[in-house]
């Protein structure tokens, strides 16, 4: 028998991406609920209930209800939301995160799907507080742009729709302006940082894609390190796997510019080191699509993982 796959909130923007990406899939029976339903508690929770992987791409209330649905309920669960991403009963589905990390979601019963911004800051923080190389003290900054898909249909419209009552202008805008994010806790947890990240994430004029920064102080680090020191760690720690690539260091050193929709449309992340050993500071830049790799691909990738799929 097919896995059934239940995509709570599937018209929204990540629901629709996962849809998309399940679409020619043979190997699992999606179920859905009609986009005039979809407010039907009763209809919700039978389809919730039918299914073996419940991907739920739901506002944080509506995530913490549905979870409260299938209490005690055999469904397993993949959550979009930042309902559960610092909650200790779920794992973290960023599965690169360490070596045992896949193997752990192949067998929860929660897991969290990791916010987009998260996914390019904990990729290039992790790797170095796992090799020695940057304490847990260290003042980490973090500055991001991203496709504005990442605001969901709300800001889709904005964009897009020139007659929208709140019609969005800017070509880029910076936002978050208070230092207080709802991803900041995510990034210290699983940066293993004693201090939450400065962050300053914006959203420029293009769909899909993304930029994530954190500029870095070499004599900041622990002992003598050097750039390719940086780059040892990522390699090393990304390892055996496809989805994150290490650029190497002399196609890193080679490129004018970053574009942030380079990843766009794909499910795969970039990482460059830049910078020069003489200036002793570096800028370690992680690239993905906030829809995939950020979003709906990686939930793609946990529900593959959780039924033992390619």
């Amino acid at each position: 028998m097919k896995p059934k796959i239940f995509i709570d909130g599937e018209h929204g923007t990540t629901g629709l991406q996962i849809r998309t990406r399940l679409a020619g899939r043979t190997d699992l029976e999606v179920l859905s609920i009609p986009e005039q339903e979809r407010r039907n508690k009763d209809l919700r929770a039978e389809l919730l209930r039918s299914a073996d992987i419940a991907i739920l791409c739901l506002p944080d209330d509506a995530s913490l209800e549905a979870v409260t649905l299938l209490k005690d309920h055999p469904t397993r669960i993949i959550d979009t939301s930042t309902a559960h991403r610092t909650n200790a009963d779920w794992v973290y589905g960023f599965a690169e995160l360490e070596s045992q990390q896949a193997q752990r979601i192949r067998d929860a019963h929660y897991v969290s799907n990791p916010g987009c911004y998260p996914t390019g800051a904990i990729s290039l923080i992790r790797p170095l507080r796992a090799a020695g190389l940057m304490g847990s003290d260290y003042p980490v900054t973090v500055n991001a742009v991203s496709g504005y898909t990442g605001g969901g249909k709300q800001m889709i419209a904005q964009m897009e729709d020139a007659n929208h009552p709140e019609h969005m202008k800017e070509n880029n805008f910076l936002y978050g302006l208070t230092l207080k994010h709802k991803h900041q806790p995510e990034m210290q947890i699983y940066g293993n940082l004693d201090h939450a990240p400065i962050f300053a994430p914006s959203v420029g004029r293009f769909p899909q894609g993304m930029i994530v920064q954190i500029p870095v102080y070499l004599d900041l680090l622990k002992g003598d390190v050097s750039v390719k020191a940086v780059h040892d760690a990522l390699q090393a720690h990304y390892a055996g796997q496809d989805i994150v690539r290490v650029i190497p260091l002399d196609e890193s050193s080679a490129m004018a510019r970053v574009d942030a929709e380079m990843l766009a449309d794909t499910d795969g992340m970039n990482l460059y080191v830049f910078g020069s050993e003489t200036g002793r500071i570096i800028n370690l830049v992680a690239v993905l699509d906030n829809l995939g790799k950020g979003a709906s691909g990686a939930a793609v990738q946990n529900m593959n993982l959780m039924l033992g799929l390619a």
